[in-house]
């Protein structure tokens, strides 16, 4: 590809709305433009690395015997409905009603169409079992689309599908589906955990998430080095510190105009950890109090698997229900739910007095009050893995990929049955599998970007050498150049060649801003010595090579990349 006849327009100033690395500089390198919030166009070399990930992805996926195919992004909302999450899931899908006036939906995924076409087409146990895939734009209507490619209303995945006969061959998918992804990433080129995740809305009895390290992402996962035990937040589990607890001698002191956690460790000279943090909540018209040490906080996804839909109470229920106002509610003679997390099973603790400006002393749990334990803390860095008892380390992470063990959750609604050996009609059991390409792509510019650009992983970069001609009107130059171009290509090396009529600090900049793994330089040195100049973009190590032997020289570097 020549640059003077490329599509190639890069900025010198970051985008005025662009926070994440990845956005500003996948903007500048001239790989997207924005047409709306949260809507982008892919240009050609965009859209070149979109492709190599795709390349990538297809490869694994038709080595573990995946079918593609391709599902439609406007569906019936007739289907979504059989399975509950029409009204389950709230603004976030796009809801549009035909000419017919048939109400219709826009695909943000396909595990009701993908069980509709199971149900019509596999009808024994020897049709199964199948894994089938697409790569295709989804559409979620986010509230707050930003950091460019990462949180997108329109995008591109990679969704699989597996149907089994029982949960025990459904493991085997789901292991043949962590072999694949981990070879789609490691081939990628990022750093990623995979860890235990919720299923959300997807539903099913497991999940697991492909998470890539960077301060841009907007999820946490605690990570233990030691054992490999790595979860997302919304489920991780720790071993928290224990304070040195007091005597469990009650008593009541006042604490007036005292109310957050802060200021009544401060007015009574404690540490944080050695008070109740008592939470009022309502699970539709039930009250509910929620109970963490001082020094931790709620992790919500956790406490809704045990309650359902909760919200915060409104300080007239916290009257209501408690006789006190917010700060000064707690546990002793209050007679509705209570919901403790597993750390405040043992200790002394302080807590509200359910009566304004008091708090209570030496209050010990399963002796003063009961409640049900559950893990619903959020974890903190430091905390002891709960395996093996080292620190606990927590990332932020860009999810890049997720998979599911659904089980039956859409094969019963939908009527997705098959005839087992002895004739007996049973329900399918599914997997769902996604991967986001375009989120690879930004993880990759995170991962690897220094401060002049990107710097590509050799696997999804646009090109594989940027080949900078210096001045393309010197016909000696411009001979050489063009002979290394030719000969690179043939070679099967991608090649840009930069021959644009501009000065060469403009095409050296440009050329540490695409970041492809290699540059060569032909310039005034390379006619009177013979030698193209070579940089990697990685680490900036520089070559000089006989032109006669540059294209074998790169390829060997390449190759090592």
């Amino acid at each position: 590809m020549r640059a003077s006849r490329l599509f190639f327009p890069t900025l010198k100033e970051d985008p005025a709305e662009a926070e994440a690395i990845s956005h500003k500089l996948s903007v500048r390198a001239g790989l997207v433009r924005q047409l709306a919030a949260g809507l982008y166009i892919y240009l050609p070399l965009g859209l070149r690395v979109i492709d190599k990930v795709n390349s990538i992805i297809r490869q694994e996926m038709n080595a573990i015997g995946a079918q593609e195919l391709s599902m439609p992004v406007l569906q019936p909302a007739e289907i979504w409905k059989q399975t509950g999450r029409y009204e389950e899931i709230g603004a976030e899908m796009f809801r549009l009603r035909d000419r017919g006036e048939r109400e219709m939906v826009l695909g943000m995924t396909h595990e009701e169409i993908i069980t509709w076409l199971a149900a019509g087409e596999l009808r024994s146990y020897r049709d199964l079992p199948q894994v089938w895939y697409q790569i295709q734009t989804k559409l979620r209507d986010e509230a707050r689309p930003k950091s460019g490619m990462l949180r997108t209303r329109e995008f591109l995945m990679k969704d699989s599908y597996s149907f089994d006969v029982d949960e025990e061959a459904l493991e085997q998918s789901y292991q043949l589906h962590i072999q694949a992804y981990d070879r789609i990433f490691e081939r990628c080129g990022i750093e990623f955990y995979r860890v235990e995740s919720d299923p959300g809305m997807m539903g099913g009895a497991m999940a697991h998430e492909y998470m890539a390290p960077s301060p841009a992402g907007e999820d946490e996962v605690a990570i233990c080095t030691a054992c490999g035990y790595a979860a997302n937040l919304e489920l991780a589990h720790s071993v928290p510190d224990h304070p040195e607890y007091p005597e469990p001698v009650m008593n009541e002191v006042a604490t007036p105009e005292v109310r957050t956690i802060d200021e009544v460790s401060s007015f009574l000279d404690i540490s944080p950890a050695l008070l109740i943090k008592s939470l009022l909540v309502m699970a539709g018209e039930e009250p509910v109090l929620v109970m963490l040490r001082g020094d931790q906080e709620l992790q919500e996804t956790k406490l809704a698997h045990k309650l359902g839909e909760f919200r915060q109470a409104h300080p007239e229920e916290i009257q209501k229900h408690t006789g006190a106002n917010a700060g000064f509610i707690g546990p002793l003679e209050l007679d509705i739910r209570k919901i403790a997390d597993q750390s405040l099973r043992e200790g002394v603790f302080v807590v509200g007095a359910n009566r304004d400006g008091y708090h209570v002393r030496g209050v010990k749990a399963g002796v003063d009050f009961q409640a049900e334990y559950h893990d619903i803390r959020r974890v903190k860095a430091g905390e002891k893995c709960a395996h093996c008892n080292v620190d606990l380390k927590v990332e932020r992470v860009i999810e890049v990929g997720n998979i599911f063990k659904l089980g039956t959750k859409y094969s019963e609604p939908l009527g997705a049955t098959y005839l087992d050996v002895n004739g007996k009609e049973r329900p399918i059991v599914m997997g769902s599998y996604g991967i986001g390409p375009a989120r690879i792509a930004a993880a990759a510019i995170e991962q690897g970007a220094d401060d002049k650009g990107i710097v590509w992983p050799a696997s999804i970069a646009p090109f594989s050498v940027h080949l900078v001609l210096v001045q393309p009107k010197d016909s000696g130059q411009t001979a050489i150049a063009e002979k290394l171009f030719s000969d690179l290509r043939s070679a099967g090396i991608e090649v840009l060649l930069d021959d644009r009529d501009i000065g060469p600090g403009a095409k050296f900049a440009d050329a540490e801003l695409l970041g492809c793994p290699v540059r060569a330089t032909v310039g005034k040195r390379t006619v009177a010595d013979g030698e193209a100049e070579i940089q990697l973009r990685k680490g900036g190590e520089e070559h000089k090579f006989e032109i006669g032997t540059a294209t074998a020289q790169i390829s060997s570097l390449l190759e090592q990349i």
